[in-house]
């Protein structure tokens, strides 16, 4: 069977679909077919009904998605923990809720990126072409007039004529790196070496942190141990930064220790007290997973109110050095040129 590669939108929407049918009462194998026969691309049609067949054999859900080499490796291990503790369906409406959520939290990222990266790229094709070619057309005026340009406007004018000169190698190199850039194991690589050094900080942090509760919550409502569901959430962030790493280690050795599980996620620095406190009723009440599920909710909301804050920062300071630096080059002109004028008038 031909391997494909599943989008987290099409993972959840699966396990959303499987939950619904099994909690009607329709068997794995049959629910597996129903969802073939609903599915519109020929290669997801064929991986399900595999799988069918696969679960009419007598093979276990996990077992199945683990065999078609499509699927994380989380998923197929919480499925399989679910199914050992007879909570198959809960699982699933786990795997669907958190792949909903990281959709949406995935948009909701490159919207926000999206805006400063295009008003930068403008940014600078505007400055490029202020420099490039509009002072050497004043420059041509002043020449005229019997004069030159001095001062910024003669230091921007003689960084303008060799941008000039090397113009079409940037755009070549540019070219070459967004082509590089395009081959999925080059890009792969280049996210992973961000994700080691720059991806637990800032606001990047408290998205890992909302990330980690989530899983946190969904392990332990599949039947884990606090300390597999530590293990399998800080196993989802396989190649993030080391510091975060370290957090989920410290958190593991506190659990092994005999803290408690709020107690270990407070000193390992992924709680806060308050939310500590919360999951400490949560636990004697037993609703733990239901509370970790909310705390993750609120962290998610909050690391995207930073990142939208952080870009409301982002762009009215690029407005302001964009508009300063044209703003000074015209006046370096103007001023001069209208000194002239006026000396000839």
């Amino acid at each position: 069977m031909k391997q494909i590669k599943l989008t987290n939108e099409e993972i959840g929407s699966l396990c959303m679909s499987l939950s619904h049918l099994m909690h009607a009462g329709i068997g794995v194998g049959d629910a597996l077919l129903l969802q073939a026969q609903d599915e519109q691309d020929a290669a997801c049609k064929e991986l399900l009904e595999d799988m069918a067949h696969q679960a009419d054999e007598g093979i276990s859900l996990a077992a199945a998605f683990q065999k078609t080499g499509c699927f994380p490796s989380y998923v197929c291990t919480l499925l399989q923990v679910g199914e050992q503790v007879g909570k198959t369906e809960e699982t699933l409406d786990s795997l669907a809720h958190y792949y909903r959520e990281q959709g949406q939290l995935t948009r909701q990222l490159r919207a926000a990126l999206l805006y400063p990266a295009m008003l930068l790229g403008v940014l600078l094709v505007v400055i490029v072409i202020l420099l490039v070619w509009i002072l050497p057309i004043f420059n041509q005026v002043y020449a005229q007039l019997g004069s030159r340009l001095t001062g910024i406007a003669g230091g921007l004018l003689a960084f303008g004529v060799v941008l000039r000169q090397i113009l079409p190698y940037l755009c070549g190199a540019l070219a070459i790196c967004l082509a590089v850039g395009a081959i999925p194991p080059i890009r792969k690589a280049i996210f992973s070496f961000w994700r080691r050094h720059r991806s637990d900080r800032g606001v990047f942090a408290s998205i890992n942190t909302a990330r980690f509760v989530q899983v946190l919550s969904m392990a332990l409502s599949s039947g884990m141990t606090p300390q597999e569901a530590v293990s399998l959430a800080s196993v989802l962030s396989e190649g993030e930064a080391p510091a975060f790493h370290k957090r989920c280690d410290t958190c593991i050795s506190l659990l092994n220790s005999g803290s408690t599980l709020a107690q270990a996620l407070r000193q390992s620095g992924f709680l806060t007290p308050a939310d500590c406190r919360l999951l400490e009723a949560g636990t004697r009440s037993g609703r733990s997973e239901a509370v970790l599920e909310s705390i993750a909710d609120d962290l998610a909301n909050k690391s995207q109110e930073r990142l939208y804050g952080l870009m409301s920062k982002v762009e009215p300071a690029m407005v302001v050095v964009a508009c300063t630096l044209i703003g000074t080059v015209l006046l370096s002109v103007m001023l001069p040129l209208m000194h002239i004028m006026t000396s000839i008038g």
